[in-house]
């Protein structure tokens, strides 16, 4: 959860001490679905950074993903005016709605497509390499990365760089766009393997530079 901003919704204000969430997709700002949180689902939202609801249904806890895999990831936590409305930004592993749709609305989330080209690294990392690493597949690359660990993450990534370096003597562009491509994707699985968000590092550069 990157938001480490303490908010304190007011379950008082509702009579079965339930208020509504919504959940956005933190790249695409799409709504994906709502659901309703106690003061005991908040608390283990905020604690394990999975979205988890109080269900009405069920009249019990309930992380989403727990049968389907298909978790919401915390991003940020916030709280409206009146303190009785959440909203969550979270990425999803996968689709949200039960029905396979990406979202309980019937809508299309398409991230690549509404993102701009710097904010695609986020996308890539939270949306497509976190797929691969939590839903494995034997035909993914980036999933027997995973499997292998660190320390083959870290060699590709050695050997990407050095890649980096002979292309940058030469003077063909097209090959050393693609290298630094290959080197830039590399490192994205290794901080995804690491759980370190590229939010986190912009985060230190920015604070290089305040």
């Amino acid at each position: 959860m990157s938001n480490d901003t303490i908010v304190t919704p007011d379950f008082s204000k509702s009579q079965d001490g339930l208020l509504p969430a919504i959940i956005q997709d933190g790249a695409t700002d799409k709504v994906l679905m709502l659901g309703y949180m106690n003061a005991e689902a908040f608390a283990k939202t905020q604690a394990e950074g999975t979205v988890t609801f109080f269900s009405r249904s069920k009249n019990r806890l309930w992380t989403k993903g727990e049968t389907s895999n298909n978790f919401l990831f915390v991003q940020e936590v916030l709280v409206d005016c009146d303190a009785d409305t959440i909203l969550i930004k979270a990425s999803p592993a996968g689709p949200t709605c039960h029905t396979g749709s990406d979202t309980c609305f019937g809508e299309e989330n398409a991230q690549s497509s509404k993102i701009g080209d710097a904010e695609f690294l986020n996308y890539l990392q939270k949306e497509v390499i976190r797929d691969r690493k939590l839903n494995p597949t034997e035909k993914s690359y980036t999933s027997s990365l995973f499997a292998l660990g660190v320390n083959k993450i870290a060699q590709k990534v050695g050997e990407e760089a050095v890649e980096v370096v002979i292309e940058a003597k030469d003077n063909d562009d097209d090959l050393f766009k693609n290298e630094v491509s290959d080197l830039l994707f590399h490192l994205l699985i290794l901080l995804e393997h690491k759980n370190i968000d590229l939010d986190d590092v912009i985060g230190v550069l920015r604070s290089r530079h305040s």
